[in-house]
């Protein structure tokens, strides 16, 4: 996995597109709603800590980002949004992306709750709820159900 992640930064990087990552986050010991939460640097994370969601800085960095986009694709929520303590990240940028002017395509079956729970869904262009499949589309794979209604040729 860090051999893809290190493979994306260097093709960013040779592309001159900007790479967007968070600054900080929101960790717990646990991911519960009990937990003690904290909100620290990337770097600051301790061994046995998780981090459950984006932190303020970087809410704020991604949704600064997001102000002249064109086109937002975005497929997955920010942090463990079903706990509140670890939510903010996720419904920051539900109202970020909801508000933009870009084309807004929301992928994944939890982004698409966050959305709705958001209660932004009515301001998105596009929502799939199949994030894998929505991905590999993407991609550029090949469609099964697509490949078929292509090859019958709409009969």
């Amino acid at each position: 996995m860090l051999g893809v992640a290190k493979n994306i930064i260097a093709k960013a990087a040779d592309r001159g597109v900007k790479l967007y990552l968070p600054v900080d986050c929101v960790i717990a010991e646990k991911a519960a709603a009990d937990a003690e939460a904290k909100v620290v640097t990337i770097q600051e994370i301790p061994q046995d800590w998780m981090g459950l969601d984006i932190g303020p800085a970087s809410a704020t960095l991604f949704s600064e980002a997001l102000q002249n986009a064109k086109t937002i694709i975005w497929n997955g929520p920010m942090g463990m949004f079903e706990i509140d303590a670890f939510s903010r990240g996720t419904f920051s940028l539900v109202t970020s992306v909801a508000n933009s002017y870009a084309l807004t395509i929301i992928g994944g079956g939890d982004t698409d709750v966050a959305v709705h729970r958001g209660g932004e869904s009515h301001k998105i262009s596009f929502i799939s709820t199949g994030g894998g499949a929505f991905l590999e589309l993407l991609e550029g794979k090949p469609m099964p159900a697509i490949e078929a209604l292509e090859t019958c040729g709409g009969k």
